[in-house]
């Protein structure tokens, strides 16, 4: 994820002038357009999960549980576990897969999941698979090859006209309708015979998964079961059968993919490769504008190598949790070129966790990796403060941020929110083998020195509420994108979750101070860093980027 989304693109254009005849000239190149007439079947999810084995063991358990409560839970405390739990639902699932998410990259780790899938559509297991179209451009056009397979689907949410050799040039090519670009579809799910289901914060890729040589996420997932299942499951159908949803098929042909295949790497001086494609890496978000991944060294000299993963986990030996929940999910009109016209927009997933923190007693505890509150969620922020409620946020650093021009948004508003109170923590970028405490909650599970950027989206209300989505802070996620969270009602797991935040808050972030008015960064205790004045481990490039472009970039579109 090195691009926050393309909807950031009028802000890159404005720092690259030199672009303009290139753009205009793909724009008046840029004829393609979508088919008008495209067959979609319409399918739900399965109907009756006990009739698999999912479904019995989920009912088998409720009962050995002895709970009132329909719906169970386990946290997914682990980037390796995030891997496994995925593979062992499609080992599991004996009737249907159902997989929604905004971007899913091409390579080794993905390469396992597709094969696993293919083994399960090959025994009769019916796969489902809706893509936002954003991130489907270069190498990850391979992930599309899948709809080919018998038994699997594979439809692109609200997808762009044009060719996808290069996610560059698509932007150009559909710079004339730039607020239809803008709305992408941000959900994640991923559901196995409607009887288990995993949601949260990760794409699928191998920087989600701890298995990047360079930066990888820190993330956090919640496995699910029971009756919260199916009504994920619904929310699917409705993205699944919606006129924004198109088949591969109505797109390109299996040809026409593989010719996007992206040359063979070829071995360059000092052991590292290049595959000549220009790529900048995977995207999550919304922005071209983050840096290039970088290689880790490790202390002796050499890349550092993220342990392999396993082939899958017995999510029987989980600590299950049965609670009350309830979900939110955008609406996927949404998306829909008249959204704003019909206020389709105006009760979504972000909105609802606005209110269960209005209600807020003593405590709010919110991770959001981008978090650009706007002036109208100022205003909520500050009502809560005024109550008397704490609160503690956990964010990215400039250093660690992968999308270098959200964190100009949050920048804007970080003297306002240290005056109301609120306690700000930074995420350090270099971290000292996992990082420590929140390894639990999804650390990037790589090898010494890895580079850390903060992915995970959770809120813990009063010890009692906890909250896990794709959703950000921000007015993106709040006005453009669709996302998705599960709102879970469990002491026991509220205080797991606080346990592994407050130990990243103390051993791998800054805290931001406030000193004679000027921005103070406290450096972790025991940390051997000493406290800054400017932006930690930042360098002087990002620096001025945040200086030039912080006072004039739009906020709704960071």
């Amino acid at each position: 994820m090195h691009l926050r989304t393309l909807s950031h693109a009028r802000l890159f254009f404005t720092r690259w002038r030199w672009v303009a005849p290139l753009m205009l000239g793909a724009w008046l190149a840029g004829c393609a357009s979508l088919p008008s007439e495209v067959d979609r079947p319409v399918s739900t999810a399965l109907a009756n999960p006990s009739e698999t084995r999912l479904g019995r063991a989920v009912q088998e358990r409720a009962a050995h549980a002895g709970t009132r409560n329909d719906s169970g839970f386990a946290l997914v405390n682990s980037a390796e576990l995030a891997f496994t739990s995925r593979m062992a639902l499609i080992d599991a699932a004996q009737k249907t897969l159902d997989i929604q998410y905004y971007a899913i990259h091409a390579d080794d780790t993905t390469d396992r999941m597709f094969d696993a899938l293919r083994t399960a559509a090959a025994r009769g297991v019916r796969i489902r698979i809706l893509l936002d179209d954003f991130n489907t451009a270069g190498k990850n056009a391979q992930v599309l090859k899948l709809a080919f397979e018998k038994n699997i689907e594979l439809r692109l949410f609200n997808p762009l006209p044009g060719g996808r050799g290069s996610l560059f040039f698509r932007i150009l090519g559909s710079l004339k309708d730039m607020d239809r670009i803008q709305r992408r579809m941000h959900n994640k799910i991923f559901v196995a015979d409607n009887a288990v289901a995993i949601t949260g914060g990760r794409n699928l890729g191998e920087t989600y998964f701890g298995q990047g040589e360079g930066t990888n996420f820190i993330d956090a997932d919640v496995l699910a079961a029971g009756r919260i299942v199916r009504e994920l499951s619904r929310s699917f159908d409705l993205y699944w059968n919606n006129p924004l949803a198109y088949p591969v098929q109505s797109l390109m042909t299996a040809k026409e993919i593989d010719a996007l295949k992206p040359p063979p790497a070829t071995a360059q001086p000092g052991g590292t490769t290049t595959s000549g494609t220009g790529e900048a890496g995977p995207a999550d978000g919304t922005g071209p504008a983050g840096p290039a991944p970088r290689k880790t060294i490790a202390l002796g000299g050499s890349a550092s190598t993220p342990a392999p993963l396993p082939d899958s986990t017995n999510l029987a030996l989980l600590d299950w949790t049965w609670a009350p929940s309830t979900l939110l999910v955008d609406k996927a009109s949404k998306l829909a070129a008249d959204a704003d016209a019909v206020e389709e927009a105006q009760d979504t997933t972000v909105d609802g966790l606005l209110q269960l923190m209005a209600e807020a007693r003593g405590d709010v505890l919110i991770v959001s990796p981008y978090f650009v509150p706007g002036k109208r969620m100022m205003a909520q922020l500050a009502a809560i403060r005024q109550k008397g409620v704490r609160i503690r946020v956990l964010t990215n650093s400039l250093a660690s941020n992968d999308a270098p021009a959200a964190h100009v948004g949050y920048a804007r508003y970080r003297k306002a929110l240290l005056a109301l109170g609120i306690e700000l923590y930074e995420m350090r970028a270099e971290q000292e083998g996992t990082l420590s405490g929140f390894n639990s909650l999804g650390s990037s599970g790589s090898a010494a020195g890895s580079r850390a950027s903060l992915h995970s989206k959770v809120v813990v209300l009063d010890d009692l509420l906890l909250v896990v989505g794709s959703m950000n802070l921000d007015l993106r996620s709040q006005l453009q994108n669709t996302e998705v969270a599960l709102v879970i009602r469990s002491r026991k797991l509220s205080a797991e979750t606080t346990r592994l935040i407050e130990s990243a808050l103390a051993s791998g972030a800054y805290k931001v101070e406030l000193q004679d008015g000027l921005l103070v960064w406290r450096a972790p205790q025991g940390s051997q860093l000493k406290d800054s004045s400017t932006e930690p481990d930042a360098s002087f490039g990002l620096k001025l980027m945040l200086l030039l472009i912080g006072p004039f970039a739009p906020e709704e579109m960071l």
